[in-house]
C-alpha cells in the first residue's frame, strides 16, 4: 500500500485536473469541496459562517467513515447533521494526518 504523502498528493492532482485549477487543493479546499458535495448545494458565494458549516459537515461525514460520528439526518433546510458516537483521540499533525487519509478513502468511494 502507498503512504499517505503519496495518496494525498494522488487525490489533490485528482482534484487539481478535474477542476483546472492551477494549483494542488490543500486540506481546507478538500474540506469545502467534500461539504459542497454531501449537502449537494452551489450556489454563487457563501458567507464565512456557511463556509465553516460545510467544512463541518465534511469533517463530520469524514470521521463518519471510522465510527466517530452517526449520520442522524436532514433538517428542514436539507442540511446533513450527525451526532458524535465516541471521542476522537488524536490531536495536531496526527488530526491532520487522519483527515488527509480519510479525504483519500472518501474519493476512493
Amino acid at each position: 500500500m502507498k503512504d499517505l504523502p503519496l495518496r494525498w498528493f494522488e487525490v489533490q492532482t485528482k482534484i487539481k485536473k478535474r477542476f483546472g485549477k492551477e494549483h494542488l487543493p490543500d486540506l481546507n479546499a478538500l474540506l469545502f469541496l467534500i461539504g459542497l458535495q454531501e449537502v449537494g448545494r452551489l450556489q454563487e458565494s457563501f458567507t464565512k459562517e456557511e463556509k465553516q458549516e460545510l467544512m463541518h459537515v465534511a469533517v463530520c461525514r469524514l470521521l463518519s467513515q471510522r465510527g466517530y460520528y452517526e449520520f442522524v439526518g436532514r433538517d428542514e433546510d436539507g442540511w446533513p447533521h450527525w451526532r458524535a458516537v465516541k471521542p476522537v483521540e488524536v490531536q495536531g499533525a496526527a488530526q491532520e494526518d487522519l483527515l488527509k487519509e480519510l479525504i483519500v478513502e472518501y474519493f476512493r468511494l
